[in-house]
């Protein structure tokens, strides 16, 4: 364990009035509502759900001011994403094909990548060691925004199942947070559903968004997924509500994504039937108390 330097700064310490009176500035809404600035994201999913999909989309419309989803970005925020799995042509191809179906290029400098296939030996650098940070740190740049996708693929060396291993890169993620900077950390779904190794990975961060499969997912569907917000730091209500995406080709052969509302009808029914309140459902499922009720009139009505 790393000891206090003896010759480090004393600690600051602020009478509570005073600190309430520093002038901080506050966190800004990136990508409404649930990305800030100086913030802590994972998204974490199962093998082939369509993490990397998911996460290159939120890229784009970061920085090109745009719109995912139902999620929309007031300006364009330079974004570094770094890219430590996919094979280089495949990134290539489904950046030109985001591209295309959007009709929105970033200006340059606002959207760089990293991908391992195009680096010195094919290899990256490790993320859970000082050297391969300051690496990686050294390419940040003019970035507000770093996507890390995946923990698997650029943290050598480390035991998923335990805190330790994690200890590295979460100081390393503080330190970039300090500075103003978002990270969004790309994982894997472990077999329990929840994500893979060490819980302790979700204790610093402010978001956790798990996309998993429809449970009447077909494999010729592609990319089809629900999202939920296991973790949202001061979110609630339909912010947070489960939300059920597709990406699909149209006629002309570009890309687009169909959004409609997820609902875990067999979860609602069964707290439902234990004689929970509305309140407590909504508690349980994570969203307010009228989106239970109108979900359960939905569900009456269709019987």
């Amino acid at each position: 364990m790393k000891e206090w330097a003896t010759d480090a700064p004393a600690l600051a310490v602020h009478d509570v009035r005073d600190f309430i009176r520093l002038d901080i500035p506050p966190r800004e809404v990136l990508l409404s509502p649930w990305l800030e600035s100086a913030s802590l994201a994972m998204i974490y999913a199962a093998r082939g759900v369509g993490k990397t999909h998911f996460a290159m989309h939120i890229a784009h419309a970061l920085a090109t001011g745009g719109a995912f989803l139902q999620w929309t970005a007031a300006k364009p925020t330079p974004v570094l994403y770094v890219d430590g799995e996919m094979p280089a042509p495949d990134m290539q191809a489904r950046w030109r094909a985001l591209f295309e179906a959007t009709g929105r290029e970033p200006e340059n400098g606002m959207l760089r990548v990293v991908s391992r296939d195009v680096q010195p030996f094919n290899d990256m650098p490790n993320l859970g060691d000082a050297d391969g940070q300051s690496v990686i740190g050294g390419q940040v740049g003019n970035a507000r925004v770093i996507i890390l996708d995946n923990l698997s693929s650029l943290i050598h060396g480390a035991k998923e199942n335990e805190a330790e291993g994690w200890e590295p890169v979460g100081q390393w993620a503080i330190k970039q947070r300090a500075q103003g900077r978002t990270l969004i950390f790309i994982h894997h779904a472990g077999k329990g559903g929840s994500q893979r190794g060490t819980s302790k990975r979700e204790d610093l961060l402010d978001v956790v968004i798990k996309l998993q499969r429809p449970t009447d997912y077909r494999p010729e569907q592609g990319a089809r997924f629900s999202v939920h917000f296991d973790k949202a730091r001061s979110l609630y209500g339909d912010a947070v509500a489960p939300v059920e995406a597709q990406l699909i080709t149209g006629d002309d052969g570009r890309m687009a994504w169909r959004l409609t509302e997820a609902e875990d009808h067999s979860q609602l029914l069964e707290l439902q039937a234990q004689g929970l309140s509305l309140a407590k459902i909504a508690e349980v499922v994570g969203c307010d108390k009228s989106t239970v009720k109108r979900r359960l009139d939905k569900l009456r009505d269709a019987a």
